[in-house]
């Protein structure tokens, strides 16, 4: 039956499938009986009596399956994860390079599908989606075009969810505070001053019939 690996947490998009079953065209035989009982790049165990890799190339392989199969990971995830176990570089670039080509490693589709993930599960916005796929070591072009992906109207869309969700918290609270909480709560997701202001000001006079010119501030210094 095949395996299917989910991401985690809310990003429930772009499975890496049965990365066990792949491997075989991966530089070498996938292992039999599972995954690593360590994740530091240990054996892979089928039957008694089998032993531990014997080439940094079949220890690099174990390594990023059994990475593979708890998430997707971006190369650069990879490649660090193989220097802190020891792995040659050579070696390393190796493996990597074959699961490149057998799309075992792909991270334009890592990056389309963190986009998409990230956006409806925490309501982050274009600016919060770039920064976290640049710490993943995502390259420049590809996360500009998942990004990209994720039109204005979206944008404006999801931060006026996220405020209609935090409006009644605010209430009770006066006019310039509840402005400023709930904008900087769209600032810290990522959201540019002007659509936050411009998102808020909308919900309040919907809400309470504000004055849109008594709600025309700037977000305070963080």
């Amino acid at each position: 039956m095949t395996r299917r690996t989910e991401w985690p947490d809310s990003a429930g998009y772009g499975a890496v499938g049965d990365a066990e079953n792949r491997s075989g065209r991966a530089g070498g035989a996938a292992p039999e009986g599972g995954a690593a009982a360590e994740d530091g790049g240990g054996p892979l165990p089928s039957r008694a009596g089998s032993g531990p890799p014997r080439t940094p190339e079949e220890q690099a392989r174990a390594i990023c399956l059994r990475l593979l199969t708890g998430s997707p990971r971006t190369r650069r995830q990879l490649a660090d994860a193989l220097r802190e176990r020891g792995i040659p570089e050579e070696a390393a670039e190796e493996v990597l390079a074959r699961f490149e080509d057998v799309g075992l490693i792909d991270d334009a589709a890592f990056a389309g599908a963190w986009v998409e993930s990230r956006h409806h599960g925490r309501g982050l916005a274009r600016r919060a989606l770039a920064r976290e796929l640049r710490t993943k070591g995502v390259d420049s072009a590809l996360i500009d075009e998942a990004v990209g992906r994720l039109d204005p109207e979206q944008e404006e869309t999801t931060a006026r969810a996220l405020v209609d969700r935090k409006l009644r918290a605010t209430r009770g609270l006066d006019r310039d505070k509840r402005l400023r909480r709930l904008a900087g709560m769209l600032a810290r997701k990522g959201y540019p001053e002007g659509l936050a202001l411009r998102v808020v000001r909308r919900a309040l006079e919907e809400e309470e019939g504000e004055d849109p010119e008594m709600l025309d501030h700037h977000l305070p210094d963080a």
